[in-house]
């Protein structure tokens, strides 16, 4: 895996972070989210979960910014956009966009996207909204 600079060649999830790495949070926008789906959420707890992730992500010592798409053909471009205007050195995509088998056709191309625009640029993924942070760590 990819190393840090305190430590070349390696990889440990428990170092330090002593750089601010540049982090991509791409998910649904409430709007976009079947809640049928995701009986533990609301559009309330979604929202609430954003603001908190970013500021915990902020805390940590991270440039987190938010990606949330519409969850039609305009996606692609919306993750493109950022990709180009931020490039993260991380980009988590949510389980909204990944785990329900619905959005395959829209979580394929974004991958793709993301692999074109930024190639050495990491990919994590979350289960929930509220195991975001973990995840941004496994890879940052």
């Amino acid at each position: 895996t990819a190393g840090r600079p305190d430590e070349p060649g390696t990889f440990s999830p428990n170092l330090p972070y002593r750089m601010k790495t540049s982090v991509l949070l791409v998910g649904l926008k409430s709007s976009a989210v079947d809640f049928d789906k995701w009986p533990q959420l609301s559009v309330e707890k979604l929202e609430q979960a954003f603001a908190s992730i970013l500021a915990e992500l902020t805390e940590s010592g991270f440039d987190a910014r938010w990606c949330l798409t519409d969850a039609d053909e305009s996606a692609q471009e919306q993750l493109a956009s950022a990709l180009r205007e931020h490039s993260p050195e991380v980009v988590v995509i949510g389980a909204g966009l990944r785990a329900a088998p619905d959005h395959l056709l829209l979580f394929e191309p974004m991958i793709n996207t993301i692999v074109k625009e930024l190639p050495g640029c990491r990919i994590a993924f979350n289960t929930l909204p509220f195991d975001t942070v973990e995840a941004v760590k496994r890879w940052a």
